[in-house]
């Protein structure tokens, strides 16, 4: 990537103001009453709107979906690994690839990149500017009102990779996979799903069969489909979904390996299929995706990880059975509607001290630090110890202060609370500026 994050190269916030502006029209779009500006709602009685009002809206635009070539990527855990894999080895084999991902941790930008840098904030600016006569005729036909924001973000990715003149496209699903966005796409060359876990239960039903239903919406005729699913249920599912659609079905046994050799495992069937012979596992290092298990610091070791489900905490405990360190100090916030007593249970009980706090995105609940303190202190050693606070920061920079040289600092429960702490070591606007958000070890704290 050849970047790191230095503040002396950050330009003056000003430049920048075309794009926050359009960041702050984007997100305000989600006051308007009677809108339903979340898609996968299990209230809705007719969900397949969402996915009209997404086509409606791109066929406003133009089409700019149409003419490419697409790998499009769903699954619990691990499809955001799975699409940036996908994604490195298109480049490094010399093609014109854009890649959508989420969620992002500091920067909106990081959720669209063409080759190895963010979309330009300006351009950024630009292509929403373009788009508001076009939002105002949608709430205007009332048909299904304004696009919600991720709509809007896919929008803006597909214009952009038209733009750049890309060939292959890797899209990585928001939520679920029949209803979702990315849906729209109608004939991907290849469609996969990592796994099946239990998460967002409250829109995609509450067992793994809901889930695994509604993600297998993604495979489309014509398409190619991977898996490194498991279990014979939810493979029974994706067989079926497969027949109706006249996919080719490709399981892969995966034979007792970890999260992230299966994610390698899947990136890597994908690679070859689409006819590219680098070796997947030979640069997978190099690929870069914010808090994902990422190391900020080695003296003490500090880790930024946006694990936000049992099945990525899970991941991320085997991470850590490969560190050696002193003492492991957590600091933990959670989405309010997650499985987050779960989530405790598994990684409290390795801790020495838990520093219990939230995230500070407005319009995101989270788990109150109070229910996280009582709850925490279940599953504790004798020896440990519990802090609340109710600054992300101030719970970060006293765990910082306590550590020393051998101990181990995770950040971990959720993507915001990742995005809180990075942004210390990252601001927003040096990642605007470099468009790329790869932080250099040590140099900043």
């Amino acid at each position: 990537m050849g970047y790191s994050c230095a503040m002396n190269n950050v330009a003056s916030p000003q430049k920048f103001a075309p794009y926050f502006a359009a960041i702050k029209y984007l997100e305000s779009l989600g006051n308007i009453s009677g809108s339903y500006q979340k898609t996968n709602l299990k209230s809705h009685p007719h969900p397949e709107m969402f996915l009209e009002r997404m086509q409606d809206f791109l066929n406003r635009l133009g089409n700019p979906e149409r003419n490419l070539k697409y790998i499009h990527v769903t699954g619990t855990a691990g499809k955001g690994s799975v699409a940036a894999l996908v994604h490195a080895a298109l480049v490094r084999a010399g093609k014109k690839a854009g890649l959508f991902t989420s969620p992002f941790t500091v920067s909106t930008i990081e959720k669209i990149q063409v080759g190895d840098r963010y979309i330009d904030p300006q351009v950024f600016a630009d292509l929403t500017e373009m788009m508001k006569p076009h939002i105002d005729r949608a709430i205007e036909s009332d048909r299904h009102g304004a696009p919600s924001y991720f709509e809007l973000m896919l929008a803006i990715a597909l214009l952009y990779f038209k733009k750049e003149t890309c060939e292959h496209v890797v899209l990585e699903v928001g939520l679920g996979g029949r209803y979702d966005a990315t849906n729209v796409i109608t004939s991907p060359l290849v469609t996969a799903i990592t796994n099946i876990g239990l998460d967002h239960t409250n829109i995609l039903g509450p067992r793994r069969q809901d889930i695994a239903r509604d993600k297998s919406g993604i495979i489309k005729k014509d398409s190619v489909f991977f898996t490194t699913e498991e279990d014979p249920k939810i493979l029974r599912i994706f067989k079926v979904a497969c027949l109706k659609t006249g996919a080719e079905y490709r399981f892969l046994p995966v034979n007792g390996l970890d999260y992230e050799a299966r994610n390698r495992l899947l990136a890597g069937s994908i690679c070859r299929h689409l006819g590219l012979v680098e070796n997947v596992s030979k640069f997978s290092a190099e690929v870069f995706l914010p808090a994902r298990f990422e190391i900020i610091t080695r003296k003490p070791l500090i880790v930024i990880d946006g694990a936000h489900n049992p099945s990525k905490i899970a991941s991320t405990i085997r991470n850590l059975s490969l560190l050696k360190y002193g003492k492991l100090f957590l600091v933990c916030a959670i989405s309010a509607d997650k499985d987050w007593k779960t989530m405790l249970k598994q990684i409290v009980p390795l801790a020495d001290r838990v520093y219990v706090t939230r995230f500070s995105l407005p319009g995101r609940q989270a788990v109150g630090p109070g229910q996280l303190f009582h709850e925490t202190q279940k599953h504790t050693r004798k020896s440990s110890i519990v802090c609340l606070f109710s600054d992300p920061i101030q719970a970060f920079n006293c765990a910082k202060r306590e550590l020393n040289p051998s101990d181990l600092l995770v950040v971990t429960g959720s993507f915001y609370l990742a995005g809180d702490i990075r942004s210390l070591f990252c601001p927003e606007e040096c990642i605007l500026a470099q468009r790329n958000s790869t932080i250099a070890l040590n140099k900043l704290i």
